[in-house]
Parts: structure tokens; C-alpha cells; sequence
């Protein structure tokens, strides 16, 4: 089984985030692929049974730059069979909170993915409690390709 990880982070708040999803994934008996948005594209999610996207949130509910070209590089891709899960910081003191796990979740399920977890949302750096909520997901994800 193969399962990539994929996300943007400014600040190291999400890439803090992704390591722990690829801890949890690893606990469960795979090694994942953890590639920063800027070194893939939209078109690689074909090739994995498992994806895992992270962002924060930019501005007022919008995904961030770095990740608008993948995002369009996926449509039209075809992810019936494969098992998702979306992760990534935001900042409540913007309306709209953690919208860009939301828009990531929903991309995922228009081009058929399975998302097997609820999207982890954290408040700017991960706390503790956040950290073993992105191990669960990184689990949660890999125990559905078992």
C-alpha cells in the first residue's frame, strides 16, 4: 500500500503537523511519502491507494498560494478507491476557521476519494492533545488501506 502525504505550511505549524500524520501512519505498518506541496503536483495523488493533504488556512478562508496550482492540477483526476484525509492550522480570529481543510475535503470527494477520518483543524502550533489527534488520523488512514 502506498499512501502520500502532501502540505504547505509558512510557519512550520502544518509541516509540524504532517510529521505527526506520518508518525500515525507508520504505527500502523506504513511508510509514507511526506512531500511538501511545492515539490509535487496534483497529477501524483493517482499513483497512492492512500492520500493525506495538509494547509493552513490563508487570509480569510482560502487555501494558500503555494497550493492553488496543485489544487487545479487535480481535477479530473479519478481517486474512486482511494482512502483520504485532510489536516491543517488556522486562525480563529479569521471567520472563517480552518476553511481550507474544508475545501481540500471537499475536492477529495467530488473526484471520488473515500475520506475515512473527520479533518484535524488546529489552532495556529499543535498542542499536545493536537499532535495524538494528527497521529489518529495518520492511523486512522492506514488502517483503512489494511
Amino acid at each position: 500500500m502506498k499512501l502520500i502525504i502532501v502540505f504547505a505550511s509558512m510557519t512550520g505549524n502544518t509541516e509540524e503537523m504532517a510529521d505527526e500524520v506520518a508518525e500515525g501512519v507508520r504505527e500502523a505498518g506504513i511508510e509514507p511519502v511526506v512531500k511538501n506541496v511545492m515539490d509535487t503536483s496534483g497529477h501524483e495523488l493517482g499513483e497512492y491507494d492512500g492520500i493525506i493533504l495538509g494547509a493552513y488556512t490563508w487570509g480569510d478562508g482560502e487555501l494558500p498560494d503555494e497550493f492553488l496550482d496543485f489544487y487545479e492540477e487535480m481535477d479530473g483526476l479519478e481517486l474512486g478507491g482511494k482512502k483520504a484525509a485532510v489536516f491543517g492550522s488556522a486562525d480563529s480570529s479569521y471567520a472563517q476557521f480552518g476553511k481550507a481543510v474544508d475545501l481540500l475535503k471537499e475536492k477529495l470527494e467530488e473526484l471520488g476519494a473515500d475520506v475515512v477520518a473527520e479533518g484535524v483543524k488546529v489552532e495556529l502550533n499543535p498542542s499536545d492533545s493536537d499532535k495524538a489527534a494528527c497521529r489518529a488520523l495518520g492511523k486512522q488512514v492506514a488502517d483503512a488501506l489494511a
